[in-house]
């Protein structure tokens, strides 16, 4: 079987289980907390807590959207587009450990049948396991910043993973672009991303470095 195609379909499997698990138990209304903060902003496009997370807002607003004018719908709206952040969060985490276990097992190289098994079935037990875990589900069926901000933490790191790939190829350096932008557009929504410069920083540091030490490593 092809590996990219069939990595491709596993990872949007995996987007399609947790969204629908996260649609189905979705709050109908407000979770008593920062929630109701965020809906009411993001419906009136205003000024939350800080920093502010305009980008969430606007997300939000367009979400809301689909309520088509009924106030009471506008909650449940908001969720939802958090719900399908946590299920593309689900599905870049499968490319992840794919990508990760590949490298492990194959060096980057093209996996033979009896390995691929092997590959997938890490990306989805991981994977799933992540989207079915109470702290991320929690989060995934209400509006709060965390579900998005994970989905920015997900992507830049899959991202840099994908870079590490490629690194050889010319162009590959747009992989680090694209990663600064999402970073960029992530303070948006919430500064956890900015957590996840150190461990890219590393892989940059042991894949483009020939003689690593720990003192560059410590840099």
């Amino acid at each position: 079987m092809h590996y990219n195609k069939t990595n491709n379909l596993l990872g949007w499997l995996c987007f399609a289980i947790a969204s629908c698990t996260y649609i189905l138990t979705l709050e109908s209304s407000v979770s008593f907390w920062d929630c109701g903060e965020f809906i009411s902003c993001a419906y009136r496009l205003q000024v939350s807590h800080q920093p502010g997370y305009p980008l969430f807002a606007m997300i939000c607003k367009v979400f809301s959207l689909l309520s088509l004018g009924d106030n009471t719908k506008v909650a449940y709206f908001t969720n939802m587009g958090c719900a399908l952040a946590s299920g593309a969060t689900v599905m870049f985490l499968f490319w992840t450990i794919t990508l990760l276990v590949r490298k492990t097992l194959t060096g980057g190289a093209e996996p033979d049948s009896h390995k691929q098994p092997l590959i997938f079935g890490a990306g989805l037990v991981g994977a799933l396991a992540f989207a079915f875990s109470d702290t991320f589900w929690f989060s995934a069926v209400e509006t709060i910043v965390f579900a998005m901000a994970a989905l920015c933490m997900a992507v830049v790191f899959w991202a840099m993973l994908k870079w590490d790939t490629n690194a050889d190829e010319p162009r590959s350096d747009k992989w680090i672009v694209f990663i600064a932008y999402v970073i960029g557009l992530s303070i948006g929504i919430h500064l956890l991303n900015l957590l996840t410069i150190p461990a890219l920083v590393l892989i940059y540091y042991f894949r483009r470095y020939k003689k690593v030490t720990v003192r560059g490593g410590v840099i």
